[in-house]
């Protein structure tokens, strides 16, 4: 037979046995422990609660005043911890979950994602945090992180969503004040936003009769996140070079207009969910990523 844990529930338990079986020896032989043992789980428990809670004679065991109070409440106790176990087992999802995205995964995905896992699971609680920082999932105790692009080395645990191509873009109003670049080098005359975080490359890259080159940009504008820049680039403020997926509407309805396609050079942009390995993953974790699995094996933006 399992034996209990000798914490607080195992005093808890031990006492509430005891209660029910009549007996110390009864209340062993059902917990698998000897008779002496749950004696001391009881008394370790008055001691720590400063109260008697059995009067024990060689015939009977009979609760006190206080015994009874704590008797009630501690089968309240362990019969919901029973459950919380039992539904744990049976797959429940339930409780908070706290994910982290990035800014524009957030503005374009966030809505739809969130609002379509709460529907199909009411018992959950979802902590949703958007930024561009590269968050530290155990200091910010977040249980899932949507990360794009290339992923470094980590001991955390990575499931693949999606991808996305990059596309160079700009609205017909700024083409019609500055014109259109036909070639990668025509980028040299125009108002070209850059990202200022250091992983930002100097340029952009193309492919000109088969090789790769990177053609250098400048402009008046840098910004450390996707979203801005796309808002940057719906102002006619310049270029820009964002993933597709982040864009795919705006280009879909000719706000945005594509831009040097046929030197496009392909390079893709990843979208993973990673999490903290270690251990049995909370069936809330699981679920939430399984919903992302789904959601963006049908979406349209990886193209």
């Amino acid at each position: 037979m399992q034996r209990i844990v000798m914490d607080r529930s195992g005093e808890t338990e031990a006492f509430l046995r005891v209660v029910q079986e009549g007996g110390f020896s009864a209340a062993a032989r059902t917990l698998g422990l000897t008779q002496s043992a749950v004696s001391k789980l009881v008394t370790r428990l008055e001691e720590r609660l400063g109260a008697r809670l059995l009067t024990r004679t060689t015939r009977a065991v009979n609760l006190t005043e206080e015994g009874e109070a704590y008797f009630q409440a501690g089968q309240q106790i362990i019969t919901q911890l029973n459950d919380a176990e039992q539904a744990a087992a049976a797959g429940a999802v339930k409780g908070r979950l706290r994910v982290n995205a990035s800014i524009p995964f957030g503005a374009v995905f966030g809505t739809s994602v969130v609002t379509t896992f709460l529907a199909e699971h009411p018992d959950i609680i979802i902590d949703f945090s958007v930024t561009d920082d590269v968050v530290d999932l155990l200091a910010q105790k977040a249980d899932v992180a949507i990360r794009m692009g290339n992923l470094p080395d980590t001991a955390l645990l990575a499931r693949r969503l999606g991808q996305s191509r990059r596309i160079v873009c700009a609205t017909r109003a700024y083409l019609k004040r500055k014109g259109t670049p036909e070639k990668p080098e025509d980028l040299r005359g125009h108002d070209c936003l850059t990202f200022n975080f250091r992983r930002s490359r100097v340029g952009w890259p193309f492919r000109v009769k088969g090789k790769d080159i990177e053609q250098p940009v400048a402009g008046p504008l840098q910004v450390n996140n996707g979203e801005t820049m796309k808002q940057m680039m719906l102002a006619g403020v310049g270029i820009g070079r964002v993933g597709l997926w982040h864009v795919a509407a705006e280009i879909k309805s000719g706000v945005l207009q594509p831009l040097l396609e046929k030197y496009n050079p392909g390079d893709v942009e990843m979208m993973h969910a990673i999490h903290v390995g270690g251990g049995q993953v909370p069936n809330r974790v699981r679920a939430f990523i399984d919903h992302l699995v789904r959601t963006f094996g049908v979406s349209p933006f990886a193209k």
